[in-house]
């Protein structure tokens, strides 16, 4: 307004000083603001568009690192289970095959190879929990308890339903005392042939065949059949037609002749474990409730060993353990011995070692129900820096004050733990002796639990023999000249 009222003075002074009449002039066209508000709006518009374009930009880019990120850690995992849960799922379905070349092989060179390699499952630390695949249903937690012995936990390895599923079937099969060692002068009455016939006949379908007698060659009751013995059974079933034995047959080849172990000896040459239960055992192979069978898939999942060494190994062996009931400190398997062989392979290698021991690899045990008080599992040197028996005097009875890890049992949950070293080539080691375990007492109510042993000899030849006799493979051309002459001589 005061540069249009000083141009208005001076259009005034210009005049010829005639008298002009005041004239408001027309207000400033509006073109100007209307031109000033188009602009500032563009601004704003451009401004929010960028924003929204950023934003989807940004959107896009987390997308692909989220993607990426996907098929990194699925894609290995994800088709490692797959194959394990197909394996799983065709071993439930289909009979004892021979194994296929990838999981079995021949050595093409002169220096011996492992048949397979034995994977190990990661300690990584105390406490450490790790993701498994068990069922196609949920996932299961692998908790690490211990590296020495490397022992892991897996509750809800089992659901409540399912471990009175196995309870009601080992009672249904029947529970026998458990064996005590005997003093050297006693004389222990034989077995008849019906009670080693029904010991023996595992799947109770009435008929001896050739894996039960190859695979267990030991009673149930820590009584043991003589060498002798083992290969008159072994050849009336090569002359079988049918493969088999029936109760007569078994009758006719064996006679009653049947020996027994030295007093006070085990299974496997050594001292019997001190315990006082009852206990039998549940076959896992074909012909069984199906519930046993699911049992033996999610083992061969969680171990992530082949099928075929699942089911070549012990069946499930359950104990019960009444108020009262114990079993000292002792490690599942045995050292390595040169006067000693593999009681699963010491048919099928033609040992003529003195006596057998046992080479479990791998136990699962099952907790089948929660005890009301006592029943703990002890791993009384768990962890320890060394393992010194003179220093930590007599742990077989004194494992549960001294335990260092002790294991209160919940129905369902299943402990994992390995037996031996590995030797560095994906076989087995030695044995670890910070394995040794037993069974606190219990002091109110029962205890149930069931025992998986994965058998591995370490002699990686007398395995591959022992699994291609049993499979059914032909042995190696080495081998053909020997099968029939060496088989059943000097065991």
């Amino acid at each position: 307004m005061v540069e249009y009222q000083e141009n208005f003075q001076s259009t005034g002074s210009c005049s010829d000083g005639a008298s002009v009449p005041f004239q408001t002039p027309p207000p400033p066209p509006p073109v100007a603001a209307r031109d000033c508000i188009r602009l500032q709006r563009s601004s704003v518009c451009s401004r929010a568009y960028f924003v929204v374009v950023m934003v989807f930009f940004h959107l896009y880019i987390i997308n692909i690192i989220a993607l990426l990120l996907y098929v990194h850690y699925n894609t290995g995992s994800g088709e490692v289970l797959k194959s394990e849960e197909t394996l799983a799922d065709r071993s439930a379905s289909e009979p004892l095959a021979p194994q296929a070349p990838s999981e079995l092989h021949t050595p093409s060179s002169g220096s011996p190879a492992p048949i397979f390699n034995l994977p190990r499952l990661e300690g990584i630390r105390v406490g450490h929990i790790q993701p498994v695949s068990l069922v196609p249903d949920r996932s299961h937690k692998l908790r690490t308890l211990s590296l020495k012995p490397l022992l892991f936990e897996v509750p809800g390895f089992l659901s409540p339903e399912e471990c009175g599923v196995v309870m009601q079937l080992a009672q249904l099969k029947g529970l026998t005392a458990s064996p005590t060692p005997a003093p050297v002068d006693s004389q222990e009455e034989q077995l008849t042939q019906d009670e080693l016939f029904s010991l023996l006949d595992l799947n109770q379908n009435g008929l001896l065949e050739r894996e039960e007698i190859l695979s267990l060659s030991l009673s149930n009751d820590g009584t043991w059949l003589s060498s002798y013995n083992l290969r008159e059974i072994h050849m009336g079933l090569e002359r079988s037609p049918a493969g088999v034995l029936s109760l007569q047959d078994f009758k006719q080849v064996s006679g009653n002749v049947f020996q027994h172990s030295a007093a006070g000896q085990g299974l496997y040459g050594q001292n019997q474990v001190r315990q006082k239960s009852t206990q039998t055992r549940l076959f896992l192979g074909e012909g069984t409730h199906h519930l046993l069978k699911n049992i033996r898939n999610r083992v061969t999942r969680l171990t992530r060993l082949p099928s075929s060494l699942i089911d070549l190994s012990e069946p499930l062996e359950v104990f019960r353990y009444e108020q009262g009931g114990y079993s000292h400190a002792h490690h599942d398997s045995s050292p390595s011995s040169p006067e000693g062989c593999c009681a699963h392979t010491h048919l099928a290698a033609n040992s003529s070692a003195p006596f057998q021991i046992s080479c479990r690899y791998i136990t699962v045990l099952l907790f089948l129900n929660t005890v009301d008080a006592g029943g703990e599992s002890s791993f009384p040197v768990a962890d320890n820096r060394t393992y010194e028996e003179e220093a930590l005097g007599d742990l077989s009875q004194q494992y549960c004050a001294k335990g260092n890890l002790k294991i209160k049992p919940v129905a369902g949950t299943a402990l994992l733990w390995y037996n031996h070293l590995s030797d560095g080539n994906g076989w087995v080691g030695e044995l670890d002796e910070f394995s040794l375990h037993g069974d606190c007492m219990v002091t109110r109510g029962s205890k149930w639990i069931g025992s998986i042993w994965i058998n591995v000899d370490p002699d990686q030849q007398r395995q591959e023999r022992y699994q291609r006799l049993v499979s059914g493979q032909p042995l190696r051309s080495e081998e053909h000249g020997t099968e029939h002459s060496d088989l059943h001589q000097d065991l």
